[in-house]
């Protein structure tokens, strides 16, 4: 295997760009590739399109110095870091489309010895799913040293750049070889121990994180539900339960939003459909609790008479992020806004600055600061924890129906 000299990074999002800048601030040479023509302007201009601490310095450097570009294309490189999304399906299956449509326009650009890493997260066999697709279309490299891998991304939004360096990382290779070389590069900029396993099982590693953070959460979830129908408070419950030196109950929320652990799941689920009962469960109750906290809005409405404004505070799926992917803020903003389509819906988000589309379509919603969001409702039903909403004076609130569904203003 030559030296990596040239990395090209497919897929510009929220780990792709962070990949593709971090180790462009190593020296090495990458090329990040998008479909999307407004991403690769902003990042040619130094600039990321979307919020993430320190990305914005790395990006800015790393362009100045010549070391990060971005294309439409694909282009030849010694290595490809395969980062694009990873939906399921209707019916909960993965989507491995845009994975292979990354395999399709890697190959042509091939000759051998090049190494191709799948950092999506993805189902079992999803590595050589890709590797398969990529030598099928390139039958005549079956034996030039075609290396493949599995690199899943383990990083927190909002702390990228700096887990990007920390975290432990595990590298599966669908040979020993291909893990090696992988582990080499990612030395590159990573401080944290490398381990080494096949494609399988690395595979499954992401996905069982994310799975248990996802039965945990529905944990709380399920006590979020019992404790109001017994007109207990969960947050205090939870609080003295925690004082046990072996119980660590996670907090509840309105549902599980992201890209990974509303997703990750499925995956386990679907390639082990009989013998994942309890994940799946995890899944169902944590995809119930936006219902549960519609009920509770429309309950609160039923008490406020007619005439009634609700502000929604918070879209992204979690807090000081402008993430939306798979959010339960913005799935239970747009019930609420159909269910009730007499009540005016202000929707504060201080993330960002335009509603999705999925709301922006609706006539009662309007996006509008948090002040005059909650100085136009009657009802105030909180979402997301962001430390703007946290530092709220409290007075602010007075004479409201709040509705908080993280425990913030206790």
């Amino acid at each position: 295997m030559p030296e990596i000299k040239t990395v090209a990074v497919v897929g510009l999002g929220y780990i792709g760009l962070p990949t593709a800048a971090i180790l462009a601030s190593k020296g090495v040479k990458v090329i990040g590739v998008d479909v999307n023509p407004n991403t690769v302007e902003a990042v040619n201009r130094g600039e990321v399109p979307f919020v993430e601490p320190e990305l914005n310095t790395f990006v800015a450097a790393a362009v100045a110095d010549g070391t990060l570009s971005a294309s439409l294309e694909t282009p030849k490189a010694d290595a490809y870091i395969v980062a694009v999304p990873t939906p399921f399906n209707a019916d909960k299956t993965a989507d491995l489309s845009y994975i292979e449509a990354a395999g399709k326009n890697i190959a042509p650009q091939l000759t051998g010895d090049e190494l191709v890493i799948l950092e999506s997260t993805s189902p079992p066999g999803a590595t050589k799913h890709l590797a398969d697709h990529i030598l099928a279309l390139r039958p005549d490299l079956a034996d030039k040293g075609l290396l493949f891998a599995h690199c899943p991304e383990r990083v927190l939004p909002g702390r990228v750049m700096i887990e990007l360096v920390t975290n432990d990382r595990i590298v599966g290779g669908i040979t020993p070889e291909a893990a090696e070389v992988a582990r080499d590069l990612y030395k590159t900029f990573c401080e944290g121990e490398i381990l080494l396993t096949d494609a399988t099982t690395a595979e499954m590693a992401k996905l069982v994180e994310n799975s248990y953070r996802d039965v945990n959460i529905a944990f709380a979830n399920e006590l979020s539900v019992i404790s109001a129908k017994l007109g207990i408070d969960v947050w205090e419950l939870i609080e003295l339960a925690n004082h046990h030196p072996r119980v660590n109950i996670l907090q509840p929320g309105p549902g599980v939003g992201g890209h990974c652990i509303a997703v990750d799941p499925w995956f386990i689920v679907s390639s082990a459909p009989e013998e994942a009962s309890l994940i799946r469960q995890a899944r169902v109750t944590n995809d119930s609790k936006p219902a549960w906290v519609i009920n509770q809005v429309e309950a609160a409405l039923k008490d406020a008479g007619s005439d009634v404004s609700i502000a929604v505070l918070g879209l992204a799926f979690k807090a000081n992020i402008d993430d939306l992917r798979e959010s339960p803020a913005v799935s239970i903003a747009k019930d609420l806004a159909q269910k009730f389509n007499d009540v005016k819906i202000a929707v504060a988000e201080p993330h960002v600055n335009i509603l999705p589309s999925s709301l922006a379509a609706i006539p009662n919603v309007e996006l509008v600061d948090t002040e005059k969001a909650i100085a136009d409702s009657e009802i105030v039903l909180l979402l997301v924890d962001h430390q703007a909403f946290k530092d709220l004076d409290r007075s602010v609130l007075e004479g409201k129906k709040v509705i908080d569904t993280r425990g913030m203003w206790r």
